[in-house]
């Protein structure tokens, strides 16, 4: 829990971590080394200067790191693993759904453990959805349409098979598809984040949610547009978190947008660890107001009720979590004792 200056209390359920091995000897190829600078690019840029790592810890963290950012250091109460797997460039994976569990299974009352597939694979993929669910018991899945395999360089959600693998989904239970549709990332395709593709997957898999993460951005107003015609589709807040530090009147620009054209329960709150600190940024974003001359122009206020509802409350509903059950079972662990132990 996080208690802020005034006395409000907010539940924080971190909706996008990683837990991702990018060391040299897990690099593939140039294009692993690639990818992880253009994250740790990301990091100079918008991150306060006491919360920027150096190269070798950011390829590469350890699991009490990892603990302590997130829940001692941090004010996360819960946290969602997003894998990201991109073998075409590491050979063990980035960020896999089953590395990540290893993390979970420590502390299964803090994490939320989504998985991933790729159409491209065909009737494995089903498979391996199977998988996943049957031996992981994932909540979610990550999709990730610009990640390379072999020749191909992206895929959409409006592909033959990708409509297939989300009817299995479905039919196995998942209904929480989280998108990542925001900034390219070298060497990845600009053209496969795009987001017109979600417009199609949400029409015609209405009993689906697709958290479309990083809102879109660059492509803020084709998302909100996309939005608020279906109300499946709900936006997750990495990567647009850290600008309320880095670009604060645009901050105010992209929340406005997204409180105007969706509505208050359907933002979810990520870190998008470890590129940015849960800690400043839950700090930055309750004490963050929307700049006067907007909302003049919308109507919208940051309100404590619309922040606990972007920090916790709105992935709570999405995932079945009894915010108040967790309290009571998240108060007897010893996950501060875990982070000195593994240090």
């Amino acid at each position: 829990m996080y208690t802020a200056p005034d006395g409000e209390q907010y539940f924080i359920i971190d909706g996008h971590i990683h837990f991702w091995n990018a060391s040299k000897e897990n690099q593939r190829n140039r294009h692993g080394e690639e990818f992880v600078n253009c994250f740790h690019d990301y990091q100079k840029g918008l991150s306060p200067e006491e919360y920027i790592w150096s190269d070798e810890k950011f390829r590469k963290y350890s699991k009490a790191t990892l603990f302590n950012d997130l829940f001692v250091e941090g004010y996360d109460d819960m946290a969602m693993f997003q894998p990201t797997y991109l073998k075409d460039f590491y050979y063990e994976g980035f960020n896999t759904t089953e590395a990540n569990d290893v993390i979970r299974q420590q502390f299964p009352e803090r994490f939320i453990l989504n998985g991933s597939f790729d159409p491209r694979d065909g009737e494995a993929a089903f498979d391996y959805i199977d998988h996943l669910v049957e031996d992981y018991k994932v909540s979610g899945m990550k999709l990730y349409t610009a990640e390379w395999k072999g020749e191909s360089r992206g895929w959409s959600l409006d592909d033959e098979w990708a409509d297939r693998c989300l009817e299995h989904c479905e039919k196995r239970g998942i209904k929480n598809i989280h998108v990542h549709k925001g900034p390219t990332i070298l060497p990845l395709d600009r053209d496969a984040f795009d987001v017109a593709d979600v417009d199609h997957a949400a029409t015609t898999h209405q009993n689906l949610n697709f958290i479309v993460e990083h809102v879109g951005l660059p492509r803020l107003d084709d998302f909100c547009w996309i939005a608020t015609q279906e109300p499946n589709v709900y936006a997750g807040m990495a990567v647009a978190m850290p600008l309320v530090h880095g670009r604060p009147r645009y901050f105010g620009q992209v929340m406005s947008e997204l409180l105007f054209w969706l509505d208050e329960d359907r933002i979810l709150f990520g870190s998008d660890y470890a590129i940015w600190h849960p800690k400043w940024l839950v700090e930055k974003f309750v004490d963050y107001q929307i700049p006067e001359v907007m909302t003049e122009d919308t109507g919208i206020v940051l309100t404590p009720d619309i922040k606990r509802k972007v920090l916790g409350e709105n992935a709570a509903r999405l995932y079945g979590v009894d915010i108040e059950a967790k309290k009571a079972a998240l108060a007897k662990d010893n996950i501060a004792e875990a982070a000195v132990e593994a240090a």
